[in-house]
């Protein structure tokens, strides 16, 4: 089936004309309304489209990247401190050595006034800083890949409301091809009536009972159009643009698991929600051993050197250079370091329960869409029948309609209920294939299945 969709706003769509050939549908474009079709997409560009273009993916994306900076923040332990201080003014000195060289010389004040020039340089280099900066490198490396998972996580969530936009509006484009039809069989039924009673031989009440089910029919497709309208906007507001030519949606049959058990596996294995999660808990053990820092001496290589001139009321230059291995350990801390561990093992505690809530919530998703398509596989084989019964029904009751045999009530009805039984079908067809993507989505494989790239923000990187 191909849905054709105009790229001139969307409003237009109640205007096209709808024509069943081969029992698939095709929406005409009108050209004198003016109409433009552009080159038919795939449901894998779409979701291209989709996951690329999505604000909320880039969102996350965003703050994916802003904790990789954090990252470089933590490794900058490693690097050395270097530090210049460079200063110019002017001071004024009181002491024991500027009293005694200004009265020495016949000055009754001991103030030696005078400019003051300083200019230092210090190195700084971390030696051992009690793992403290390799575990931070390791915490924020963690929250970048949980934030990466997100950025998939959220990824996958749009791509699954991609696929069902784009699967409602071909749904509702076979509907409103079916009222159609439907319209057609009553004015050809209801000119039928009409004939009938310009020549004597039909009944009033024919007339009006066929006329009452054709106005029927054409709310019908009001209705239904009104639904496609919206079904338009829904894809402009998921997907960003709108729609134009659509072809058959890929089934992904091929790419389910054998049965429901498989799928739960499959899903706390791959779910973008439970790798983030498990990240998480990676990072609150980095923290931990974070915490544990100040147990440990610290040392550092110092290297300074300064050259300051008149200073502290001496007149000449100062100068002055040192190279230092500085070691600095705390002995008490006021319990703050235990208290500091202590918090961290909870927040291990509490990572570990996010994680296990998310694997609860993914196994429920996942049995809830299996069971969704299940429902809908079993419905669809029943829908088939019934709409090829009614198929054959109707077509029998027109034959015996024109001998006599059957009343205009009965062929109306016949109508009627092969217009229910082929829109039932449409429904469960739709619910079946939306339902398969739903379970693609619980394992986190919407994007793989179709063969769509996630953002560069979905990469994992290794702490080193």
């Amino acid at each position: 089936m191909s849905v054709i969709n105009a790229t001139k706003h969307y409003e237009d769509v109640r205007h096209l004309p709808v024509t069943i050939s081969c029992g698939k549908l095709v929406l005409s474009v009108v050209l004198s309304l003016g109409l433009s079709v552009v080159s038919a997409e795939t449901l894998k560009e779409v979701v291209d489209y989709t996951v690329h273009n999505s604000p909320d993916v880039s969102a996350t994306a965003a703050d994916r990247r802003a904790v990789e900076q954090e990252i470089e923040q933590a490794r900058a332990g490693y690097f050395p401190r270097i530090d210049l201080d460079v200063g110019y003014g002017h001071e004024s000195t009181n002491n024991p050595g500027t009293r005694a060289r200004r009265r020495a010389i016949g000055f009754d004040t001991g103030t030696q006034s005078q400019a003051r020039e300083e200019l230092g340089l210090m190195l700084d280099q971390m030696i051992f800083d009690g793992f403290l900066t390799k575990n931070e490198v390791r915490r924020h490396t963690s929250r970048t890949n949980s934030r990466a998972h997100t950025v998939h996580g959220q990824a996958e969530i749009d791509s699954l409301n991609a696929v069902r936009a784009y699967l409602n509006l071909q749904r509702r484009a076979e509907l409103v091809g079916l009222a159609d039809e439907n319209l057609e069989i009553h004015r050809r039924t209801n000119d039928q009536v009409l004939l009938r009673s310009e020549q004597g031989v039909g009944r009033q009440a024919d007339s009006e009972q066929s006329s009452a089910r054709l106005s029927r029919a054409e709310t019908n497709i009001i209705a239904e159009k009104g639904n496609y309208q919206d079904e338009t906007a829904n894809f402009i507001r998921v997907v960003g643009r709108v729609p134009s030519e659509l072809e058959e949606a890929y089934n992904p049959s091929e790419a389910l698991p054998a049965n429901v058990e498989d799928a739960v596996q499959l899903a706390i294995a791959n779910h973008p929600t439970i790798k983030s999660a498990t990240a998480d808990i990676e990072s609150a053990y980095a923290q931990r051993d974070t915490a544990k820092a100040p147990y440990y001496p610290r040392l550092n290589l110092e290297v300074g050197a300064r050259h300051d001139r008149d200073l502290d009321g001496q007149i000449g230059d100062d100068e002055h250079w040192s190279a230092m291995l500085r070691l600095r350990y705390n002995l008490f801390n006021g319990g703050r370091d235990k208290a500091r561990i202590n918090e961290t093992g909870q927040q291990i505690d509490q990572a570990k329960s996010i994680r296990d809530s998310a694997v609860r919530q993914v196994e429920q998703s996942t049995r809830l869409s299996w069971d969704a398509y299940d429902t809908a596989s079993k419905q669809l084989h029943f829908f088939e029948k019934n709409r090829d019964a009614t198929i054959k029904t109707h077509s029998a009751y027109k034959q015996q309609f024109k001998l006599g045999q059957r009343t205009l009530l009965d062929l109306l009805d016949s109508a009627n209920e092969m217009f229910v039984s082929k829109s039932d079908f449409v429904n469960a067809k739709y619910d079946e294939l939306f339902a398969m993507y739903r379970i693609l989505a619980s394992m986190g494989m919407v994007h793989s299945t179709l063969g769509v790239e996630l953002p560069e923000e979905t990469a994992l990187i290794s702490a080193k």
